[in-house]
């Protein structure tokens, strides 16, 4: 009954790609007046979840860390090509500030997605 429980793995994966994203944003936002930066995106989470075994799997940042492959965590990021400054930067501080509400409403979300089904199979386990 409970083998597959892929809404804990996709509500992991919601959550870990709003904090990779809030991460861009707050290297974009530290770049936002060096000349030439490119900002950086992550595609939005519904084209890059494949619902698999590796896509709410555990990733290291440091070589010590237990249960993870280390990787890139920006793998998927993409450049922003839109040149909106005399400078070249293409970084403009309103919108990384919209992207960052977002990215804290998507994490939100998936922390509530995550929290409902929890309280769904503990209602379960009781009876």
């Amino acid at each position: 009954m409970f083998d597959n429980l892929n809404v804990f793995r996709m509500a992991s994966s919601m959550a870990q790609h709003a904090g990779q994203q809030q991460a861009l944003i707050s290297q974009n936002v530290a770049h936002a007046d060096t000349p030439g930066y490119r900002g950086s995106r992550l595609p939005d989470f519904a084209s890059l979840y494949t619902g698999d075994d590796s896509a709410g799997a555990q990733r290291a940042t440091r070589a010590r860390h237990l249960h993870g492959n280390q990787g890139d965590l920006s793998l998927a990021a993409v450049e922003m090509r839109a040149s909106n400054s005399p400078n070249g930067n293409t970084i403009s501080l309103e919108t990384e500030l919209l992207e960052a509400a977002q990215a804290k409403s998507h994490h939100d979300r998936a922390l509530a997605i995550y929290k409902s089904g929890l309280d769904t199979l503990r209602a379960t386990m009781r009876k």
